[in-house]
């Protein structure tokens, strides 16, 4: 994998990864090129989509609150599920806390594309409601670095090639 390759000699302490498979599947790939071990973290979980759940975006396109959802992250809820501002909550509350505790570790956390967009828009001040404006591919590097003294983005969305 080619997100492994490139980690290699990053000196990582630690990989978090999300819960799900897919995020997983790639925290191993990373695992296994540079011998870091993994922590499951909930904290960097997908947004809950409640009702949305399962269900493809596609066949949303159209529906009021799928539309509301999209321009308006800042106020908007999935049906049944969590806001934007509540996942961004909880991995900025993650980060944070790793900061505080572990100052100075290099650690990878793997997880998903709006999750990240949230996490990169808490850093910089954005409004939730601007997080389509920036992409996050699949298997892309984006580096913030966290201290008591708060964080910044040093990259985004940095790309490895065609392989996850």
């Amino acid at each position: 994998m080619a997100l492994g390759r490139r980690l290699v000699g990053e000196t990582l302490t630690e990989i978090q990864t999300s819960p799900r498979e897919r995020a997983r599947a790639t925290a191993e790939a990373v695992a296994q090129a540079t011998g870091t071990p993994i922590i499951v973290s909930d904290a960097l979980d997908e947004i809950d989509f409640g009702a949305w759940t399962g269900v493809e975006f596609a066949s949303l396109d159209g529906q009021p609150q799928w539309d509301a959802w999209n321009a308006s992250r800042s106020t908007a809820r999935t049906p049944g599920g969590e806001s934007m501002g509540e996942a961004a909550d909880r991995i900025a509350a993650h980060v944070d806390g790793l900061a505080a505790a572990r100052p100075g570790e290099r650690i990878a956390l793997v997880t998903h594309c709006d999750m990240i967009r949230a996490l990169v828009a808490r850093t910089l001040g954005l409004p939730l409601d601007n997080l389509l404006r920036f992409e996050i591919a699949p298997a892309s590097l984006s580096r913030i670095e966290a201290g008591s003294w708060g964080a910044r983005v040093l990259s985004l969305n940095e790309t490895t090639g065609m392989d996850a």
